[in-house]
């Protein structure tokens, strides 16, 4: 018989296997996805709630949005007054900061 014609009468005929094989490939895909996907966005998720929980005033801060500005009032429902400039105040919601920065950024620039 030739090569050829042996895998064709074996394409025909279904694949046997344990039939553990699936869910133990199903698990493993599982925890993988788990590992690399799931877990490191938890973990950016409670880094940047305890990030928000620390703004207080005087702060620096950065918005999503790459306004820079100095934290003038925080209040109890979740929103904070910024203040870009000497004139110039924004009011956002705590969850749009993206950073905390450094005591000076702000005359740095």
């Amino acid at each position: 018989m030739s090569i050829i014609s042996e895998a064709a009468a074996s394409a025909g005929a279904p694949a046997q296997g344990s039939p553990y094989s699936l869910i133990i490939m199903l698990v493993v895909f599982g925890l993988i996805f788990y590992f690399m996907i799931l877990r490191p966005q938890q973990k950016r998720t409670k880094e940047h709630r305890k990030l928000m929980d620390s703004i207080s005033k005087g702060d620096e801060v950065m918005t999503n949005g790459g306004l820079i500005g100095r934290v003038t009032k925080v209040s109890d429902t979740g929103y904070i007054v910024v203040a870009l400039n000497d004139t110039t105040e924004v009011t956002i919601k705590r969850d749009f900061v993206a950073a905390v920065l450094p005591k000076g950024t702000m005359k740095a620039l």
